[in-house]
């Protein structure tokens, strides 16, 4: 199959929603980055699934379909809602985990965690996320810098419109499926599904959350997928890359050059060719 099956199950009191593609290759889960959803994997799924493998994408809690209960949304919970899918899904045993952003966070933190279910890792421009090591960061300064525009009552063909002209060479399929970051009401006008309180409380542990202590107790293979967009805070962005690579235990960094932050949705095929790759070269071990 190509195309995913709409999803939900019942995970630790909440009804999560996932795209899923059957197949009988090692397993890719793939998780999204804040205030994102799982249809930006779309194309990722696609082109892994068409090469053998079955595929999850999972909206996180509070995010696109999923339930978007009041609190829990730091790595305890969200690391534990990722545990017992896998073990609902009965994926428990030497999955793929892919993360984005925040989900590249995520995964990192669940391998932690976890040390025995993933056969290997792939940090999705994230994973190295580390809010509070900034030069001058302050929770006041990274809570106002990061937090999202007010894009509530924007009229959704608008905001379609505005992302076609920031993403000229992103895929249609892609903008669609970056809008679902949105709910559309009745009204024409889009809200996003991440309400800003649940935002903020994700985006303040990622403040707490430090990456690179985690990086030694990794056992498992990580692959580190890098954008190179030219935004501010390149070099430090370069230094976050190299102090990940030199402190997993197993790590491989490839950079994607001119590529937007959501790596995902503007270059897919390229994406599933290199994790596609750890996986036929032995990178990832036996999975």
């Amino acid at each position: 199959m190509s195309e995913p099956r709409d999803e939900y199950l019942s995970v630790r009191g909440l009804r999560l929603h996932l795209l899923r593609w059957e197949g009988s290759g090692v397993p890719f889960v793939l998780l999204h980055g804040l205030a994102s959803n799982a249809r930006t994997w779309t194309a990722v799924g696609r082109a892994l699934n068409q090469a053998g493998h079955a595929v999850v994408a999972v909206d996180q809690r509070g995010h696109g379909l999923s339930d978007k209960p009041a609190s829990g949304y730091g790595f305890d919970e969200v690391t534990a809602d990722l545990e017992a899918l896998l073990e609902t899904l009965g994926l428990s045993r030497r999955p793929i985990l892919v993360g984005q952003s925040w989900g590249g966070n995520v995964v990192l933190d669940f391998a932690a965690r976890y040390p025995d279910i993933s056969c290997g890792l792939a940090l999705v421009d994230g994973g190295f996320i580390e809010l509070s090591a900034r030069p001058g960061a302050t929770w006041e300064r990274v809570s106002e810098e990061l937090k999202p525009p007010l894009l509530v009552g924007t009229p959704r063909a608008e905001l379609a419109a505005r992302l076609r002209q920031a993403h000229p060479d992103w895929s249609e399929e892609g903008i669609e499926a970056t809008l679902a970051n949105f709910e559309t009401l009745p009204d024409g006008t889009v809200r996003p599904w991440l309400t800003l309180d649940r935002h903020l409380e994700i985006l303040h542990a990622l403040w707490e959350h430090h990456a690179s202590q985690l990086y030694p107790r990794l056992r498992t293979p990580t692959l580190v997928v890098a954008a190179e967009s030219g935004e501010a805070g390149w070099s430090d962005k370069r230094e976050r890359v190299a102090r990940a690579a030199a402190s997993l235990p197993r790590a491989r960094v490839v950079w994607f050059k001119q590529t937007a932050h959501d790596v995902h949705v503007h270059r897919p095929a390229a994406l599933v060719r290199v994790m596609l790759d750890a996986l036929a070269d032995g990178f990832f071990g036996p999975c």
